[in-house]
């Protein structure tokens, strides 16, 4: 889905909703921060505030930044200098990000939402995978209240369905696709299954809480990427910009669980893929020590 033009929302919140001072100080900080400028009525449309108080409310966030913001009083308008330093963490780069992507996504769900005007913004579209909306509810119920659930199961590994019994603590998204992460009864182990698998849930009962015996999840392990070694210097150069890399390397953390995924959106789940160092671009720089915790199959 695309947003090709130029868009200038204006969300109020939801109907009832309370609206502290501490989240309109927000809205003035991520307004300046993003759109470089604000007014009153921006504060009063959003919110259904008084004029009056779209004063106390700036009053109070130039005492807190007081170098945050100067007035135009030529366009009656408060403006960000270059000086500016956001004072909220919901005036973040991830969350203005964010913020496009739902925008883009789904326009008329931007309930909450502090964008102001955005540019327009496109998304690589991918198609969607099935998923059944009882059976994510019944997943979900079962999560929350430590429930086995039998389910109709097809995997890829066999032609015909199976019958599992498995009591999932949590949802995961691999960027592409939504899974359960389950305890499986059947193979007395924790794994993966996806929502778009489930053919059937036939039924469910009171199990326990098994979430904690999961090590796979909670196991935290770092991935160091590195250019690849048969690059020029120059194209090293480039990778390491574009990655943020300190001394030829960056590093983050990843569930156990969730390493495959990981690689594999970073084209790096098979160690030979066979692509060209420009193809390829980065290397997983300490794949010897994951090597205990990389699956032992690349289909799923």
């Amino acid at each position: 889905m695309t947003n090709d033009v130029e868009t200038t929302p204006n969300t109020p919140p939801r109907a009832g909703a309370r609206w502290g001072q501490e989240r309109r100080l927000e809205f003035i900080d991520y307004r300046l921060h993003w759109d470089g400028h604000l007014n009153r009525s921006d504060l009063t449309s959003f919110f259904g505030i008084s004029v009056p108080q779209s004063s106390l409310d700036l009053a109070e966030y130039i005492k807190r930044a007081p170098g945050n913001l100067t007035y135009d009083t030529s366009t009656k308008v408060y403006r960000a200098p270059s000086s500016f330093q956001a004072l909220f963490a919901s005036s973040s780069l991830e969350r203005y990000l964010e913020d496009l992507l739902r925008a883009t996504l789904s326009p008329e769900g931007l309930h909450g939402s502090f964008l102001g005007w955005y540019p327009p913004v496109a998304t690589v579209p991918r198609p969607w995978r099935r998923l059944d909306v009882t059976a994510v509810i019944a997943v979900v119920k079962a999560i929350r209240q430590h429930e086995a659930l039998t389910i109709r199961y097809q995997s890829f590994s066999s032609a015909t369905p199976s019958v599992r019994v498995v009591t999932p603590h949590a949802l995961v998204n691999n960027g592409f696709r939504w899974h359960m992460r389950a305890y499986c009864h059947t193979n007395d182990d924790f794994r993966d299954f996806l929502l778009s698998r489930v053919l059937e849930i036939e039924k469910s009962k009171i199990d326990q809480e098994r979430a904690s015996a999961d090590r796979a999840w909670h196991n935290m392990v770092r991935l160091v990427l590195a250019p690849h070694p048969e690059l020029e210097s120059g194209h090293r150069k480039v990778i390491e910009l574009d990655f943020g890399m300190t001394e030829g390397e960056c590093s983050f953390e990843c569930r156990q669980a969730l390493l495959f995924y990981a690689l594999q959106q970073l084209g790096l789940d098979q160690p030979d893929s066979g692509k060209s160092a420009k193809a390829q671009q980065i290397i997983l720089n300490n794949r010897d020590e994951l090597a205990e915790f990389l699956p032992k199959t690349s289909y799923r």
